[in-house]
């Protein structure tokens, strides 16, 4: 029977039943040490790809299970959160570097690389900090719920929008030229406006009205809100240079 290397306990599972640390052999090939890990981040045993599915076709259906103590069949909100952003944000950058959504008057070489560079480094941080201001609206419309149950909601909401989000804007670009990139930008964006009804609805008990009403309040309300942290931290980095 193995040890716990932390403590000396003995182990006879995964995790040393005293202090909890899992028992990792670190004297191991390079490949497998880094497979492992991947496995622990993305969760290669079938949970990612579960977790996804349940995120975008139930919409709402992932926070209830989780609010309900139904947590280890699927990926932690947390984890989900980062490792969708990480993606969905790379995908920014390229599509901005490319210079898919500038303004009429500003050009590709002067204002393309600055917008990537906000897009990039700047964007992931307030969007991470707006979260709570997310919830604190969820808050506002259901204030009979915990405030947890809350951030739960916008961890997952802001996940299905980046996925959603990370289809529309490489479309951009195809828009001028296929009419058939507009109606699936159209589509995705009825999508995301339908998603947060749907889950609105199904998380919070609410009827139709109610959700829809609340739905349209609280998306409004947080495009006005990520619309001035923009502008304002646009306008600080301007200033900044």
């Amino acid at each position: 029977m193995s040890q716990c290397r932390n403590c000396g306990a003995s182990l006879e599972a995964t995790y040393c039943p005293e202090c909890g640390q899992k028992d990792v052999d670190l004297e191991r090939p390079l490949t497998e040490l880094i497979g492992e890990v991947l496995r622990d981040i993305i969760d290669l045993d079938g949970r990612a790809a579960r977790t996804v599915w349940a995120l975008l076709a139930r919409p709402g259906r992932l926070t209830r299970e989780y609010l309900a103590g139904h947590r280890r069949r699927y990926t932690p909100p947390v984890r989900l959160y980062l490792i969708v952003s990480v993606a969905f944000f790379l995908v920014t950058t390229w599509v901005v570097s490319q210079g898919m959504l500038l303004e009429e008057g500003q050009d590709l070489a002067a204002d393309a690389p600055g917008q990537a560079r906000f897009a990039g480094e700047e964007l992931p941080r307030l969007m991470f900090l707006l979260l709570p201001a997310f919830a604190l609206l969820l808050k506002l419309a259901f204030w009979r719920r915990l405030y947890f149950d809350h951030l739960i909601f916008a961890l997952h909401f802001h996940t299905a929008a980046y996925i959603t989000l990370a289809l529309i804007l490489p479309l951009e670009d195809a828009t001028s030229q296929y009419w058939l990139a507009i109606v699936a930008q159209f589509a995705l964006v009825f999508y995301l406006i339908a998603y947060l009804l749907l889950a609105l609805r199904r998380v919070y008990n609410c009827s139709w009205a109610g959700a829809a009403t609340k739905s349209i309040g609280i998306l409004l309300g947080y495009l006005v809100m990520v619309s001035m942290v923009i502008e304002t931290a646009s306008s600080f980095l301007i200033l900044g240079d």
